[in-house]
């Protein structure tokens, strides 16, 4: 799932790329994607890119007539810039921006789940999808121990959008282990010294994650972008830090990694599904 720091590389090489760039045509063939309808797609024929940018998951593309798109990858999109245009008959494709010089911007989607979607607002006027955001969780995260002041665990809060914007399950898992903190530990049960700790984390984990694409990465982008974890999905893997093996929370869609030594006290947690014991 791409989340804050691969929308953050590809917003930043998308934005070199694209700056200045006239929009010839925008098409949207997954047509479930497109979830506005005022202004239309038409309405970008001749505007000019000035900015891409990121806020917290979302891509947001400026243009100079006072119109930007909006643009959720969720769990299985990805937004490429290619020399060459899509047929309409690509089955992966959700949006189809079709540049002057030749180039397209393509949505493409890959699974079956068609959640991605792409939003043609005014910046004059207020747009739920950005103003419903929490704080950005880089490069400069709020203070938490207020922010997370409530009695759901870390794991969740740190994924709520709403309450701070652009971790998901991917880094969540990172920056806990980072932190030495239980996934299941209450936002209102952290001290001070923890909070001030989770804040460095989040900052040092996504920031590294940033510095290691600009190094590798160029466009065109992979369809996978090599995430360089540590902690998520290495299950059954020793510990980076302390090499105990790392153990899993099974959720129906989703798994938790952590370290029963560096963030549980030594001990391991059972499967959520079969207990309600989690701390």
């Amino acid at each position: 799932m791409p989340e804050l720091p691969e929308v953050e590389i590809t917003a930043r090489l998308l934005d070199e790329a694209l700056t200045g760039a006239e929009i010839e045509s925008a098409l949207a063939p997954g047509v479930n994607a497109l979830k506005t309808f005022e202004p239309p797609l038409s309405a970008l024929e001749g505007q000019k890119f000035t900015w891409v940018r990121r806020r917290g998951k979302l891509f947001v593309l400026e243009l100079d007539g006072g119109m930007a798109l909006v643009i959720h990858l969720m769990s299985a999109g990805r937004l490429q810039l290619f020399d060459t245009r899509a047929s309409l008959r690509d089955r992966t494709s959700r949006l189809l921006v079709r540049l002057r010089d030749g180039r397209e911007l393509r949505l493409r989607e890959f699974g079956t789940k068609q959640r991605a979607w792409v939003k043609v607002i005014r910046m004059s006027e207020p747009e739920g999808s950005l103003e419903e955001l929490g704080y950005d969780a880089w490069p400069d995260p709020p203070e938490l121990l207020e922010l997370l002041d409530e009695p759901r665990p870390l794991y969740a809060l740190l994924r709520d959008q709403h309450v701070i914007a652009g971790i998901g399950r991917s880094w969540v898992d990172e920056i806990l282990h980072t932190a030495r903190l239980s996934p299941f530990k209450r936002g209102s049960d952290l001290e001070q010294d923890e909070a001030n700790r989770l804040r460095t984390s989040i900052m040092r984990v996504l920031g590294g994650a940033i510095d290691t694409y600009t190094r590798e990465l160029e466009l065109p982008l992979p369809d996978k972008l090599p995430m360089p974890l540590t902690v998520h999905g290495r299950q059954g893997s020793p510990c980076p830090r302390c090499g105990t093996t790392l153990e899993a929370v099974f959720f129906e869609d989703y798994v938790v990694a952590y370290c029963p030594q560096c963030q549980t006290g030594g001990k391991l947690l059972k499967d959520r599904r079969l207990s309600r014991l989690l701390k």
